[in-house]
């Protein structure tokens, strides 16, 4: 079905917008870079994909976090933050949100 994110500053109570992200895929011993893209002004990014079909395999996304940090004249502990996840059923959609602030972040498993 695909693949999304959203990012939400919780610091400032308020979705990230315009950070940049990079989609990879492990291929043996390396990451194959799949797409790139920036959240939008609500925080989201459904687009890294691209022409890309959603395979079984092991997956990141790297999140800029550095120059959203810049941005909002702050600054950060994470220069950039990768979430690795594993995609085992391909038909089911994936959405990986991330919840941050300057010193911290977490995420799951969204829907």
């Amino acid at each position: 079905m695909g693949l999304s994110t959203h990012i939400l500053d919780v610091n400032l109570g308020k979705p990230a917008a315009d950070v940049s992200l990079v989609l990879s895929c492990l291929n043996e011993d390396q990451w194959d870079e799949l797409g790139r893209g920036s959240t939008d002004a609500d925080g989201r990014c459904r687009t890294l994909l691209g022409d890309h079909h959603l395979e079984v395999g092991t997956y990141k996304i790297r999140f800029a976090t550095s120059e959203y940090y810049a941005a909002q004249h702050i600054t950060g502990l994470y220069p950039y933050v990768e979430i690795v996840f594993n995609v085992r059923e391909p038909e089911q959609h994936y959405h990986i949100p991330l919840l941050l602030t300057a010193h911290g972040y977490s995420t799951y498993r969204g829907s």
